[in-house]
């Protein structure tokens, strides 16, 4: 749909920058078909069926996803029209190529420095109106529709800008270039309008449809701006516009299955084969597997809709009881129902998305999905054992050419030019992946107001979504994931909620969002609560708001099986140096008599700050003395170094889970990082007192694969001692506020006081009744973290006052995270409300956890001869500290490897001390920020260093001190 005689200038540039020089620049008009091409191609083999439907009916189209499909590879295909404006002129080596009509008719170019995402979204009405859009203004849901494919052309570098039909008047238009550059406009999207089958024009298209069309934007733009690809296509410019398109739409599969973006159908075998455990699936994850598929046919033929809508899942049931398989059981269901493609395991912290990638990475392999994308994705998953150094090597830069305005050093630049480690490696595109495990933040900032927000949520939207630890998330970040899964309600995404401790208040909250998102009203929902039960699951269908809950014969059979009668010890104890047999650790020394005096056994001792954890390795490592053997005594938290955590963490876990081979003697002393997500069998859990779920899911560690072995065997036939046989399962909690005691002072705030005392005196009216488990779990859960009406009592101010404090503190933490998340999917007029908040469009700017302010710290050592080293013998130097030196990616994925993670605030009192990384590092994304602490060596030894009122410094047993 070219004007007779008029063809698109080829002397416009769409990219430049990183190409040969000596042949001309590529044309804009290549790089739209490119685009156009990749869009086609990703809506063919890369969206999912729920996000083709979800599209098309965004358009006013659900029954011609064919018209839908052109209309993406459109928007695809305009997104660099902007750059038919002043962006011609922002590279003196592309500027000469430039036509003599182009330079003759410049129009008030230059008057205003306009980026090309915005000028683009200006021209779009203009660009539109020529291709026969919007003939008929009177409907606004057409000029609506213009307004959207607008805001989509002015996002494709990731963050919406605020459309304003003033810019498209004639005046403005001119600040884009006179009457040559706006026919050339025209003749561009003519060109690709043709390629793509000349879509008629939508009869809508709704915000949240545009938000993941978008998406596909970006990730064509991304596919096709590869510089190899780019330089290749550069050499071989063929005369015909339409075999360049037909060549293009030839190459897209290569770069998608070069890039891991293809997905693989997976070879689904029986559960054994599937997970690798031999034996059948428990009460929980058969009922799951049948249970789920009828409920969702019945959903089916009620609605009369065969296509039907997915729905929200919520399981429940104790730690150990094979969460993960009845989650990826669940997934197999509804995959297969509502056409998503693969999944998003998310978890609460790194070190349990480091152990569940392997376990999954396991479940693919065993199904044929070995060419299957699988990320890890977390902030520092690039250190992960899980990759090799040649995943590491860096790829091709992709020239998106975003901040091309801008001067050539400054941060846009380096923002642009993008070097992703293997492309699925690289920034915001780990998520991308059919498969992806990581930790929950990396969803959550798909509605932060942050840059690309519309590519991680087209990344979750195809995907069936699963949260693990549901439980585990304060009100902030609660209100975030309350908020995503509002955006995949109305995307049609089947959710997948998993906790051993879920308060009914929290899981009727989760429920109620995404069903909103779905399409119900708040007044619809009004007085409805959704009660999950416990152990089992609730399947809460999208369309209805129906639920179906596990068979009442599967629940019983399911806590039958890992019933078990959980002893609970409360020691009462004094924390300090005092002394007698009441103190900490003389508790423990007592306890842990039969294991220390040449006995054996299993024992998790499980601390709340990490200075304890350390207290407590040194004073049972003194009265171990020379008798340990290697392994008897661990200790794991937070204050290591990555490389050290991640290979201390194997240890620990070594062992200890259902295969075996179970140690004669091992001491585990460990922080909260235990408590989640990690497979550990202890004979018995000493805890320091805590929250009452959370001592639930310490005592998850206890006894934690016995059912298990009592029905298949014990691995190497090892018994449990016979202390443990004689007290059963048994969970001591450390209590410094029984008999009247005070919250200890180096706790800090680790948890709330309200919740310890609630749960101290819970733990005291129990006295000697042990609990039960599963059937006693949700109403503990319930009285110490449910929302009840009596938290205040007349009779108890004291204790009133704190819980006041508490729930004042709470509803604090949801405000601010009502004031910091994005709106409801429903709710979104325009799409610039999606990055409305000034200062937040940089991930590493928002926050996905309040109060998170933290540092990454690098320990060296300073040698006598003023050589700064990693190592404490002043063998492994520093690497790229040369004035000019450039870190090269081993360099920083060892430097990196050797970073702790720390309060920020640790550092406000070091004015005086040089803590700033070497000054080649500076200019490095990750190495520029880090904090260095350089320790003085003398005489071999290392010395502390002096941080205010604190010294700190790093013990290779026990990781980073702080006194």
């Amino acid at each position: 749909m070219r004007k007779p005689g008029c063809e698109p200038d080829q002397t416009l540039w769409g990219k430049a920058r990183g190409l040969e020089e000596a042949l001309p620049p590529y044309p804009v008009v290549r790089h739209l078909l490119d685009a156009a091409a990749m869009a086609l191609f990703l809506w063919d083999r890369y969206l999912s069926e729920n996000q083709r439907k979800c599209i098309a009916v965004g358009f006013g189209l659900g029954g011609y996803p064919e018209r839908a499909r052109a209309l993406v590879g459109l928007c695809a295909g305009l997104h660099d029209i902007g750059k038919i404006s002043g962006f011609q002129f922002c590279d003196r080596h592309a500027v000469e190529y430039l036509s003599a009509e182009l330079v003759g008719d410049l129009g008030a170019i230059g008057a205003e420095r306009i980026g090309h995402d915005v000028a683009g979204m200006r021209a779009a009405p203009a660009v539109l109106a020529a291709l026969g859009f919007g003939e008929n203004p009177a409907e606004d849901s057409a000029v609506e529709a213009i307004e959207r494919i607008a805001e989509v052309i002015g996002g494709h570098h990731g963050r919406f800008h605020r459309f304003e039909a003033l810019y498209t008047g004639a005046v403005y238009q001119d600040l884009l270039g006179g009457a040559v550059w706006a026919e050339q406009r025209a003749v561009h999207a003519a060109a690709v309008f043709g390629s793509v089958g000349a879509p008629l024009p939508p009869a809508d298209f709704k915000p949240a449809a545009a938000v993941l069309v978008t998406g596909v934007v970006i990730l064509a733009d991304w596919l096709v701006s590869q510089e190899g690809y780019v330089r290749l296509r550069q050499r071989w410019l063929g005369p015909s516009l339409d075999r360049h398109f037909v060549q293009s739409c030839a190459e897209s599969e290569g770069l998608m299955r070069e890039a891991g973006l293809l997905p693989v159908e997976l070879t689904r075998g029986g559960f054994s084969k599937a997970y690798g455990i031999d034996g059948e699936p428990n009460a929980l994850q058969r009922s799951l597997a049948a249970g789920l598929a009828a409920a969702l046919a019945k959903c089916r033929q009620e609605a009369g809709r065969p296509d039907g809508r997915a729905g929200i899942l919520v399981v429940t049931a104790a730690p150990g009881d094979g969460k993960t398989e009845a989650a990826l059981e669940a997934e197999r269901v509804l995959s297969k129902a509502f056409g998503t493609t693969g999944f998003a395991f998310l978890l609460p912290t790194m070190a349990t998305s480091d152990q569940m990638h392997g376990r999954v990475a396991g479940v693919l392999a065993r199904q044929s999905g070995v060419g299957a994308g699988l990320t890890l994705t977390h902030s520092m998953a690039w250190l992960s054992q899980a990759y090799g150094e040649e995943e590491l090597e860096q790829g091709e830069r992709v020239l998106v050419c975003d901040g091309d305005e801008e001067d050539r050093t400054g941060p846009a630049r380096h923002q642009a030019d993008m070097r992703p480690t293997r492309w699925l490696r690289g920034a915001k595109r780990p998520l991308l992946a059919q498969y992806a495990v990581g930790t929950i933040d990396q969803a959550l900032m798909a509605v932060l107001p942050v840059r690309h927000n519309a590519l991680r949520l087209l990344a979750l939207s195809g995907k069936t979504f699963i949260v693990d630890e549901a439980h585990a998330y304060d009100p902030y970040m609660q209100v975030l994931l309350g908020r995503l899964l509002n955006w995949l309600g109305a995307y049609g995404v089947p959710v997948v909620l998993l906790s051993a401790t879920l308060p009914a208040s929290v899981s009727d909250r989760l429920v109620r969002e995404y069903l909103q998102g779905a399409g119900h009203t708040m007044k619809a929902l009004r007085g409805r609560t959704f009660p999950a039960p416990y152990p089992g699951w609730l399947y809460v269908d999208a369309a209805s708001a129906e639920c179906t809950r596990i068979d009442e014969a599967d629940r019983q059979e399911q806590a039958q099986q890992r019933r078990m009668e959980l002893t609970v010890q409360v020691e009462p104890v004094v924390h300090g140096a005092l002394e007698g047999g009441r103190t900490r650790l003389a508790v423990i020394e007592r306890l842990l008599k039969p294991v220390l005096n040449g006995g054996e056994g299993c024992v998790l001792v499980v601390c709340n700050t990490v200075g304890e954890a350390q207290n407590t390795y040194t004073h049972l490592r003194a009265l171990l003395g020379e008798q340990a053997s290697a392994g008897d005594l661990q200790l794991l938290h937070a204050r290591f170094p990555a490389d050290v955590r991640e290979e201390r963490t194997q240890r620990v876990t070594s062992g200890m889970g259902r295969s075996g081979p179970r140690p004669r003697r091992r001491i585990i002393v460990a922080t909260q990082v235990v408590e989640q997500s990690l497979d550990l069998d202890a004979d018995v859990v000493i805890s320091d007192l805590a929250p009452l779920a959370l001592l639930l899911q310490r005592a998850g560690r206890c006894w934690r694969h016995e059912t298990w072995w009592a029905a298949e065997g014990r691995p190497g036939t090892r018994e449990r001692p016979a202390w443990a046989r004689e007290t059963g399962p048994r969970l001591v909690v450390l209590d410094p506020l029984a008999d009247g005691g005070t919250v200890p002072r180096q706790w800090g705030t680790v948890y709330h006081e309200a919740l310890l005392r609630e749960t101290s005196q819970v733990l005291a009216e129990r006295g000697e009744d042990p609990v039960i488990v599963p059937d006693d779990v949700q109403g503990l859960v319930e009285r110490v973290h449910g929302d009840r009406p009596d938290r205040f009592d007349w009779q108890d101010p004291q204790k009133s006052a704190v819980w006041t404090a508490f729930l004042g503190e709470e509803a604090a933490q949801r405000g601010a995270g009502h004031m910091t998340v994005i709106p409801k999917a429903r709710s979104v007029a325009q799409l610039h409300v999606l990055h409305e908040q000034p200062g937040t469009e940089d991930e590493w700017e928002a926050a996905t956890r309040l109060g998170a302010d933290s540092v990454r710290l690098l320990c060296v050592y300073r040698q006598e001869d003023g050589r700064e080293t990693l190592d404490l013998r002043g063998e492994l130097p520093l690497p790229a500290t040369a004035a000019g030196d450039k870190p090269a990616v081993c360099d920083v994925r060892e430097i990196m490897g050797r970073t702790i993670p720390v309060a920020a605030d640790w550092f406000r009192e070091a004015d005086k001390v040089d803590l700033d990384p070497p000054a080649a590092w500076t200019s490095h994304p990750m190495l520029g920020d880090l904090v260095v602490l350089r320790h003085p060596v003398r005489d071999g030894q290392a010395g502390s260093v002096a941080i205010g009122r604190h010294r700190l410094w790093l013990d290779e047993a026990l990781g980073l001190r702080r006194e």
